[in-house]
């Protein structure tokens, strides 16, 4: 058992404290310091990549044993590209430029006396994720980069993984000069309930899962969410669509890795196209071994489709499934994004600036594409180096969530002895409230 692994309230209760401290300790750990312990744990990832899969076999037999959804398995399972990937991610974040102790904003208020906003860290991360292994060293990337300590809970099926993950992180970075407890994890369901009610210890929740778990975690804790719904993601495919670039987009937006939350589970079709595209289009995605779920007029079209019921359009399969609509207007294809949709990533293709510039207003998501995958809604894509999260919150922070998302800010008031009472009364000085930056 990892000695930063909670198994009790009383210890839980010393990680979140350990937490902490860590937390105000990372405040003053300078940048360079920061990124050469990133360095060091991409440089662990690399070097025990055997011992990483040999703990994720373990899993993905446990996994298979159980009779694990093939979704969530694919999720689960590592291979050596995945944790180069890994290691590639954590060397992008120590590129990016450090988030703390950024100058927002500086104001005169007087001469001699100016105010500053400045970025800071939140402080204690609590993650909380499914499934995926490979997200442990972006969360401890990320929140280390940001100088935020971080206790994370991912799924119980990549325990073994998880384990092995937070040892050569943790034991990299400590070797590097992080405070010890700057990354801790919890093994339990209990261990999560009882840290959504440590308000006095985290800072901000990140849940990284279904919307079932979002939602759970929302309705449990006073603390700050950082949630994301569910990833049901729409193309449209415009009156004025490319053929070939409509036939290929969609191909990726679905076929490229179903089981992520920016694949598209619906596609809607511009009625005057039924002719020309949509059957190019339905023919790639069966021949790719995609199961469609049409509208009464694409089953009319294509006799052998199954008939989509009212709960598909609203459905994240998370697999090789697409839900399938023919639309009369631009108008209705909005309309159709924004009650079926969970505000993730939505796409147009068009050839018409006017349809995109309106889709692009009109569509209520954290990303809106035109003419490009709804795949490239990720942090990485962005040039965020990694993502915490995608959010489809409407708070300081929305979509994939990088550093921008795990920093606060502070004010700092720099003077030369001046009170209040200098400006009041009868002889008051005025403010001068001159803007620098």
């Amino acid at each position: 058992m990892d000695k930063h692994a909670a198994v009790t309230s009383e210890g839980l209760e010393f990680l979140a404290g350990k937490a902490r401290q860590a937390a105000l300790q990372l405040q003053d750990i300078a940048h360079d310091h920061r990124v050469e312990a990133l360095r060091s744990m991409a440089r662990a990832i690399r070097v025990h990549s055997a011992e990483i899969l040999r703990e994720n076999a373990l899993d993905c037999l446990d996994a298979k044993a159980s009779g694990l959804g093939m979704s969530l398995y694919k999720r689960l399972e590592l291979d050596e590209a995945k944790i180069e990937q890994m290691a590639v991610g954590l060397e992008s974040v120590t590129a990016l430029p450090d988030p703390v102790g950024v100058l927002q904003e500086k104001i005169e208020l007087d001469s001699g006396l100016v105010l500053e906003k400045v970025s800071c860290p939140l402080g204690v991360l609590a993650i909380i994720f499914e499934s995926r292994p490979d997200v442990v060293p972006q969360v401890v990337g990320l929140s280390v980069k940001s100088g935020n300590a971080v206790i994370f809970k991912g799924g119980s099926e990549a325990l073994r993984s998880n384990r092995v993950l937070h040892h050569l992180l943790h034991e990299a970075g400590v070797q590097a000069g992080l405070p010890d407890g700057f990354a801790c994890i919890v093994e339990s369901r209990e261990a999560v309930s009882a840290l959504l009610q440590m308000d006095d210890s985290i800072d901000l929740i990140i849940p990284r899962g279904s919307n079932a778990l979002v939602r759970s975690i929302m309705d449990s804790t006073r603390i700050p969410v950082l949630g994301h719904a569910d990833g049901i993601c729409t193309m449209y495919l415009d009156s004025q669509a490319d053929h070939a670039l409509a036939v290929r987009l969609v191909h990726d937006a679905k076929t490229q890795y179903p089981a992520v939350c920016n694949a598209i589970e619906n596609l809607l079709v511009h009625c005057s196209r039924v002719d020309d595209l949509l059957p190019a289009v339905i023919q790639d995605l069966i021949d790719t071994g995609v199961e469609i779920r049409g509208d009464r007029d694409v089953c009319n079209l294509f006799p052998g489709v199954r008939a989509a019921d009212e709960a598909d359009w609203d459905t994240e399969y998370n697999d090789l499934i697409l839900s399938v609509k023919i639309v009369d207007s631009l108008d209705e294809a909005i309309e159709f994004i924004n009650l079926h949709g969970s505000g993730h990533t939505d796409a147009i293709v068009t050839g018409s600036d006017e349809a995109a510039s309106r889709f692009v207003r009109r569509v209520d998501s954290s990303s809106v594409m035109v003419n490009a995958s709804t795949r490239f809604a990720d942090g990485y894509r962005y040039g965020k180096g990694a993502e915490i999260g995608i959010s489809t919150n409407k708070t300081h922070a929305r979509g994939p969530v990088g550093l921008e998302g795990l920093v606060i800010y502070k004010y700092v008031l720099r003077g030369e002895g001046q009170c209040v009472a200098d400006y009041s009364g009868a002889h008051a000085r005025s403010y001068t409230h001159r803007k620098i930056l």
